[in-house]
């Protein structure tokens, strides 16, 4: 925010519009949290609506692909198929899998099995069985913008047990999201999940968490969920990032597949479930871009 503008100066944001009628006056909100001590977005972070509409655009992909997904996610598809079938839609629909050749990883999407965290690598080897519980999740780039989103799906009979973790994993993602508003901060976000995973006797992985997207893939701010309400990241109109908690039915340990190096799994072998949306806060509260 250091950057001196004319208040009679074309905004930095690209709107057009004179400095004074745009960013002049939620800046000095900002650098009046900043003096006491809080911790602001860097300018480059609050997206203007060009790129929102770029974002909402890469976004309408995003969505189309878990909704066409889900007809396929059945018992006796591999991981490998519906991969395949994510990257010819993604393909089709004009985008790019964001993941793909993302940092060396291969595949078009994210699949996770039942104690899978995240990041389960789709395999011609993992066959989907009843009474398994899925996350899949999609990133897109269209035009120079990125999004991201996933969700959960029940395979044949799921146990109670394991379909109340689902639940209760989209109810935390929601009571999250909930929490986003201007000048509100990210710890209340975090603080919704954790209470209510915990209410639940759930709990909820400390090491993995949301994080900002746009213009590029990962972002700040990083987004945590054991956070408390009135700390983390000041939450200024024109921010974007996903709301992901991941919820164990056991214990919060992790471990990271040493062989692939991407796949995390519950440290217990209990099952986990997660629910990821991407949301932009408004001058008014919040908008969900992916879900």
């Amino acid at each position: 925010m250091s950057d001196k503008l004319g208040r009679n100066e074309e905004c930095w944001c690209g709107s057009g519009q004179k400095y004074k009628k745009c960013h002049a006056s939620i800046e000095e909100k900002i650098k009046s949290y900043a003096a006491k001590g809080y911790a602001i977005p860097d300018r480059s972070l609050l997206k203007n609506q060009k790129q929102i509409e770029g974002i909402r655009g890469s976004s309408k992909i995003n969505i189309a692909l878990l909704d066409y997904i889900g007809d396929f996610v059945v018992e006796g598809v591999t991981t490998e198929e519906l991969d395949r079938l994510i990257y010819n839609k993604t393909k089709e629909l004009g985008g790019i899998p964001a993941t793909l050749n993302y940092k060396g990883y291969q595949k078009s999407s994210c699949i996770s099995v039942n104690d899978i965290v995240c990041h389960g690598v789709p395999s011609r080897g993992v066959r989907l069985r009843n009474g398994d519980i899925v996350n899949i999740d999609v990133s897109t780039l269209y035009k120079g913008c990125y999004s991201d989103s996933s969700r959960m799906f029940c395979i044949g009979e799921v146990s109670v047990e394991k379909r109340k973790l689902v639940t209760v994993a989209k109810e935390c993602t929601e009571l999250g999201v909930q929490e986003v508003k201007p000048w509100g901060f990210l710890g209340d976000v975090g603080q919704a999940v954790n209470d209510h995973a915990k209410k639940n006797g759930y709990t909820v992985v400390k090491e993995i968490g949301g994080h900002g997207i746009g213009e590029k893939f990962h972002e700040d701010p990083w987004v945590g969920y054991v956070s408390k309400r009135g700390t983390g990241m000041l939450l200024v109109p024109g921010l974007i990032f996903t709301v992901e908690p991941m919820i164990n039915m056991g214990k919060a340990g992790i471990v990271l597949d040493q062989n692939d190096g991407w796949t995390v799994y519950t440290a217990d072998g209990k099952p986990s479930a997660q629910w990821e949306k991407t949301v932009l806060v408004t001058d008014t509260g919040w908008e969900i871009l992916t879900y």
